[in-house]
């Protein structure tokens, strides 16, 4: 039984992810037109819910300028034909965007202020650049605030090697391997191709194309095709293009619901959540940002790491991950990782990622119902990382307390 402030995960879609430059997918394609994509296709999936119901719309994007900047959960509510009278506003963590957007509306609906919010993200890595137009303050490096290295996210990831010498790089070329090929299973099973919107997109030149399935996937990797491929960030380094996220397109939107709204529009809620947090760390070793952000969100739900039936964890890099990993003694071929793979094979359209996350552990959930709790967590940019803790409403204990 759900209590009327209880926040549920009702739903979650997201377009398909595309490579970012002149030669992807979505090169010509406006960011919130993508917005737009998801929205759309999330209430086109929940015709029960009323648009004029929904209570705020939250998007985030990490560079908020251009088709991603004036206020863009308002602009995309009202280009999706969400009733003017539906608020909306953009927010930014990074590549936390849209779990921000998720965490900061579930706070809305448990203190009453929402029952319906959609929450999600988008990232047109193609149009906006990682760090385009930024103007780190000078102060940063002058007063030894923080390293000069910090604000290159690859070279914080050879960072975390050099704090981790047991993570070689044939570690984490094999945990790449292995992303690569749950990715391709799960495709193969259909478990990614349910959660898709198709998108019609037009690149400068040519004519129309409807995208139905992610772009980056590269289901042949193999550790000797991996061996080859340079070190961009350090020479003789062990991050490389193989095993790190690429740079991406896309868009994700969740709808989430009170306890309340449950009852009075006869949802079926595909999660609960439990607890959430954010944590900080020294910005050159981002990566190690979801390791005191699990913890802190553990102590707030009551649990332990072994309570933890399963675990999406965003894959900026295979090093990121594998610390995590090493720090709770879980091996990296444990089941209950990343099933379909990560953002290694799928892509990490920055501010969009949190939702895809939240998206794969609700099917997940519904595939295995022998797990009550599960993660969702990832490394932030300037040195953060964020956890959401999930129950699963197929769990026979489900509701009861722990």
């Amino acid at each position: 039984m759900l209590d009327d402030r209880d926040v549920v995960f009702i739903d979650g879609v997201r377009t398909p992810f595309g490579r970012a430059g002149e030669k992807g997918i979505y090169h010509g394609t406006r960011a919130d037109d993508l917005a737009v994509k998801a929205v759309r296709g999330l209430l086109e999936r929940n015709p029960q819910v009323p648009a004029e119901k929904i209570d705020e719309v939250s998007l985030a994007a990490t560079t908020q300028t251009g088709d991603q900047g004036l206020t863009i959960g308002r602009t995309v509510a009202l280009l999706s034909g969400i009733p003017q009278s539906v608020p909306g506003y953009a927010i930014d963590r990074m590549c936390a965007g849209a779990m921000t957007a998720v965490t900061s509306t579930a706070g809305g609906i448990a203190f009453g202020a929402y029952d319906l919010v959609i929450a999600g993200g988008v990232e047109h890595m193609g149009n906006h650049p990682m760090g385009a137009g930024a103007d780190p303050n000078p102060r940063f490096v002058s007063e030894r605030i923080v390293d000069p290295q910090a604000l290159n996210m690859g070279n914080t990831a050879e960072n975390l090697h050099d704090r981790f010498p047991a993570i070689t790089k044939e570690r984490a070329d094999r945990y790449a391997v292995a992303s690569q090929a749950k990715l391709a299973a799960a495709y193969q099973n259909q478990q990614i191709q349910p959660d898709l919107v198709s998108v019609a997109a037009k690149r400068p030149g040519e004519g129309w194309a409807v995208h139905r399935v992610d772009e980056p996937p590269r289901p042949g990797t193999t550790m000797e095709s991996l061996s080859e491929l340079r070190t961009p960030f350090r020479a003789h380094g062990r991050v490389t293009a193989g095993n790190a996220a690429g740079l991406n397109d896309g868009a994700t939107a969740a709808l989430l619901a009170s306890g309340q709204a449950v009852r009075e529009l006869g949802l079926a809620p595909k999660m609960r959540l439990v607890s959430f947090a954010f944590a900080g760390v020294a910005p050159d070793v981002m990566g190690y940002g979801p390791v005191p952000a699990t913890e802190k969100a553990l102590a707030k739900a009551g649990l332990e790491i072994q309570d933890i039936g399963l675990f999406e964890i965003n894959e900026a890099f295979a090093v990121q991950v594998l610390s995590f990993l090493d720090y709770y003694g879980i091996d990296q071929e444990d089941p209950r990782v990343n099933r379909y793979g990560g953002a290694i094979a799928v892509g990490h359209p920055l501010a969009s990622s949190g939702v895809r996350l939240m998206t794969q552990l609700a099917r997940q959930f519904s595939e295995d119902h022998s797990v009550r709790y599960g993660i969702t967590t990832m490394c932030i940019g300037l040195g953060m990382g964020g956890t959401v803790i999930w129950e699963n409403p197929n769990h026979p204990d489900f509701g009861s307390k722990a």
